[in-house]
């Protein structure tokens, strides 16, 4: 007898790409908005994780808008880690818009406009609409399939119930489709849009609970509907400005979100917008959710950009700025002053500054555990001191590259669990700031070099 070959089935894992602070889940506070030491991904920086906890409660509450806040710090201490902790509290109804400053100046379009789209994007709307609804638990449906296929199209009969009536519904050809898509049986608790015809399925009656033996994990059970069949709804629909923009200024309308050719939008569509909203807010019809506007690399901003943001955080409708740097005294972008931060004098005025502290060898080393449960990479304790040591010595972000590497020279010696071995192996293939310098002023004079007397020292200063 052959022997039956079955086809061999794989499965296909599911990539994950995991970044930078992927392990930021948010700003680790417990309800008085006190920071825990390690929580949420978050590890140290108690003081700029408990002001940045209180202007996120003064954004929940929707008591603050035009504000800005500076994140100020040296780099690898972890800046823009609050502004995520920040992005993931706020939860997915507040808009989130991040920019880096250096993206301005790689659009098609004036960098104004650019600022003014992520502006848009950071202020969101909740518009309420009230809407016809059919719902009922699903009694009986009936469908009548002609005999003869492409004679008519089917009709049925749909038996919908509450707790106090029951009312049989004729159905059309559409409305039988939309049952089937959404395999809606007896015992279903249904909801009609009555304008779109749109149905939403809403879970199996209690009622019904005891139908089949096993039931798949998904199946959620609710009350049979009380009151009359047709109710009226509010619905409500959670929008940013800019979505609004881009819809009312191309000819393709919602399309153009998709393609992400939004094009220069003029200032006459922006007004008639805020008009309208301006009235539906006075209807009761819709309200304003100001949201955030983060700008990391801000002294990539030019004089003009800054001057921009002093006008545009005045606006009634502005949302909250969160911006971040890592730069001492330097030159503010298109002048030849030199002030804090290279931001000018009169924004610094407006911003409530933050600072972001170095972290201690004890965080650095619970900052790379971190990390390594992230990373899926198992090390062992002697290999954990030794990548603290070296984060200490160098940079927190050269230690946590290191962990991948270190995980892939593991494989390569076909070990188990990363060992003080494959950290020093990749400690020597990968060079850090330092012995990267270092190893060019030794070999200096086989470069290239179009330095100046005062650059060696500036080299030298670098190693110190």
């Amino acid at each position: 007898m052959a022997e039956l070959k079955l086809s061999e089935n794989r499965d296909l894992t599911r990539i994950e790409r995991i970044g930078a602070h992927s392990h930021i889940r948010g700003l680790g506070l417990d309800s008085t908005l006190e920071p825990r030491q390690v929580s949420e991904g978050m590890v140290g920086q108690t003081a700029a994780r408990k002001a940045a906890g209180v202007i996120l409660q003064m954004i929940k509450e929707g008591k603050i808008a035009g504000r800005a806040v500076l994140l100020a710090g040296q780099p690898g201490t972890g800046k823009t880690a609050i502004a995520m902790g920040m992005a993931k509290s706020l939860g997915l109804e507040t808009p989130f818009a991040m920019l880096a400053g250096s993206e301005l100046f790689s659009l098609e379009m004036s960098k104004t406009e650019a600022l003014m789209q992520a502006f848009r994007k950071a202020i969101g709307v909740r518009i309420k609409e009230e809407t016809e609804v059919i719902e009922g638990e699903v009694v009986e449906i009936q469908i009548d399939r002609p005999a003869v296929s492409g004679a008519a199209s089917k009709t049925g009969k749909l038996t919908l119930k509450t707790t106090e009536m029951e009312t049989v519904y004729d159905l059309g050809a559409k409305m039988i489709e939309a049952l089937g898509k959404e395999k809606v049986q007896s015992g279903d608790v249904v909801a009609i849009d009555k304008a779109s015809g749109k149905i939403t399925k809403l879970g199996r009656s209690f009622s019904r609970s005891r139908d089949y033996d096993a039931m798949g994990p998904q199946t959620k059970f609710v009350q049979c509907p009380d009151g009359e069949l047709q109710k009226r709804k509010e619905v409500v629909h959670c929008v940013t400005l800019h979505e609004i923009d881009v819809i009312n200024s191309r000819t393709q309308g919602f399309l153009a979100l998709f393609t992400g050719d939004t094009g220069e939008i003029r200032a006459e569509v922006r007004e008639q917008i805020d008009t309208k909203v301006a009235e539906w807010r006075e209807e009761g019809k819709a309200e304003m959710i100001p949201g955030v506007l983060f700008i990391d690399e801000v002294h990539m901003l030019d004089i003009e950009c800054f001057s921009f943001l002093n006008r545009a955080l005045e606006n009634e409708m502005a949302p909250i700025l969160v911006v971040a740097t890592n730069r001492g005294i330097t030159t503010i972008r298109g002048t030849n002053y030199k002030s804090p931060h290279g931001i000018p004098i009169d924004l610094l005025d407006r911003l409530l500054i933050i600072t972001t502290q170095p972290y201690t060898e004890d965080e650095i080393c619970k900052i790379l555990d971190i990390r390594c449960q992230e990373e899926d990479v198992e090390m062992s304790e002697d290999a954990k001191c030794l990548l603290t040591k070296i984060g200490v010595e160098t940079s927190l972000r050269y230690a946590i590259h290191l962990i991948t590497a270190a995980a892939l020279a593991c494989l390569k010696r076909k070990g188990k669990i990363v060992e003080m071995e494959d950290i020093n192996r990749v400690y020597h293939l990968f060079l850090d700031v330092k012995r990267s310098t270092q190893y060019l002023i030794e070999f200096q004079n086989q470069y290239i070099n179009e330095t100046g007397d005062g650059d060696e020292d500036d080299a030298n200063t670098m190693v110190s």
